[in-house]
């Protein structure tokens, strides 16, 4: 604009100046309608007269496909034991280092046990007056009942010789219950492992007094095998109770870290009940070991087939198009016209589409839907896109993650779809 322009646009009232400004607006609203509306007609025109579009199409193939569910899951040990003393005492020794693996049996501990050693011995003692008494009572007997037998005695003082006998054979057995019991005492002086597992850290030393009801002296977590915790919507429990009825479930499961092997197990638990917050139900798979790669606490991935879908027809994904009511897919016809057929999504998984509503062997358009209309002519594009079009239906299949709310140890992998 040359300054004798701004000038005179300078010098026109405001609400010219505003009307001149809203013209110009509209002018060039109008001008770009008309560019998009021209192309758009030269594109239409093409199609209706017989120009061919370039597509990549791939064909409808048929086969089974598993349903993968994965979620995320978080490893917890098989069990944990806390050990405690069973008597109040102080530490002898200490025959263990913490954070190693023991086995079952393994001493751990070893009590001061003097006087339970005494009272042991107390009991013992008791034990073998009580025999002698018994002794000398039955032989009492044995003499009271040969007088009573020749009526020198009366009926009175021959039961009170069998009153004592009798009196003296529960003492008897009293006190052998008691060093029974001292015995038990005594063995509580060396303390085993319970399970095989990794011990925690020990908070005693030699000296220290323990009681039963006192801090635990250690922790002993079994890790081999070890679990997997995850959850999984409810949908899904009656397909994983109908596959764990008819045998093992394999579940996989995978580290979050970088370049790690897939480890496998199989599902061992599903709880009674299902979480009404979230709407999931919680699992656990079992897996091996031994190298102890599995830590509790890690998250991990767990992927698991509990159904399989027989005589499936899959696409590629982007071969589905999203109509204003239904989904469809473009058929290739007969002279390379196209016609929108409409299916329903079952399945997506992986870059597939399990569908309903074409055959297997149909050709179906991949990429360059979005120029195309019924009745319109095609042509396959270059061999490079054909191939990349086709390739974009291979591959293992995983499902797409819907989200779970209120899922605390993963989601779901993939979703049924019904259109």
């Amino acid at each position: 604009m040359t300054n004798a322009l701004k000038a005179k646009f300078a010098q026109l009232p405001n609400q010219h100046r505003m009307i001149l400004i809203t013209m110009i607006v509209l002018l060039a609203l109008a001008v770009a309608t008309w560019l998009w509306r021209a192309q758009s007609d030269a594109a239409s025109a093409k199609g209706k007269k017989g120009g061919a579009v370039e597509v990549v199409s791939a064909v409808a193939t048929q086969s089974d496909i598993s349903i993968k569910l994965t979620a995320n899951g978080t490893a917890s040990a098989r069990q944990t034991v806390e050990v405690r003393p069973q008597i109040s005492a102080t530490i002898k020794a200490v025959h263990i280092k913490e954070g190693r693996f023991v086995h079952q049996g393994d001493l751990l501990f070893t009590l001061d046990t003097r006087t339970e050693t005494a009272n042991h011995s107390k009991a013992q003692a008791q034990l073998a007056k009580s025999r002698a008494d018994l002794a000398n009572a039955e032989r009492n007997l044995e003499r009271q009942r040969e007088l009573f037998q020749q009526k020198y005695i009366s009926q009175a003082a021959y039961d009170t010789a069998q009153n004592q006998v009798d009196g003296l054979r529960g003492q008897l057995a009293v006190d052998q219950a008691a060093v029974d019991t001292s015995r038990v005492a005594l063995s509580f002086g060396a303390i085993t492992a319970p399970i095989a597992g990794r011990t925690g850290a020990i908070a005693v030393y030699p000296g220290s007094l323990v009681q039963p009801n006192g801090p635990a002296l250690l922790s002993i977590t079994q890790i081999d095998p070890i679990n997997v915790s995850f959850t999984l919507p409810e949908r899904e429990f009656v397909p994983l109770q109908q596959a764990l009825a008819r045998g093992e479930v394999p579940v996989t499961a995978v580290l979050d870290a970088t370049n790690q092997k897939v480890r496998k197990g199989k599902l061992s638990f599903i709880d009674n009940a299902v979480d009404t917050t979230s709407g999931t139900i919680r699992l656990k798979a079992e897996f091996h070991n031994a190298d102890n790669q599995l830590w509790p606490g890690m998250f991990v991935t767990v992927a698991l087939s509990p159904q399989t879908l027989k005589n499936a027809i899959t696409v590629p994904v982007q071969a589905v198009q999203t109509g204003p009511e239904k989904k469809f897919i473009y058929v290739i016809g007969e002279e390379n016209k196209v016609n929108a057929v409409q299916v329903i999504v079952q399945l997506i998984q992986d870059g597939i589409a399990v569908i309903e509503g074409v055959a297997a062997g149909t050709r179906i358009i991949v990429e360059g839907g979005q120029n195309l209309r019924p009745g319109s002519v095609v042509t396959e594009a270059s061999t490079g896109g054909a191939e990349a079009g086709k390739d974009s239906g291979g591959g293992k299949k995983s499902r797409k993650k819907p989200d779970q709310p209120g899922s605390s140890s993963g989601e779901k992998s993939g979703k049924a779809v019904q259109k």
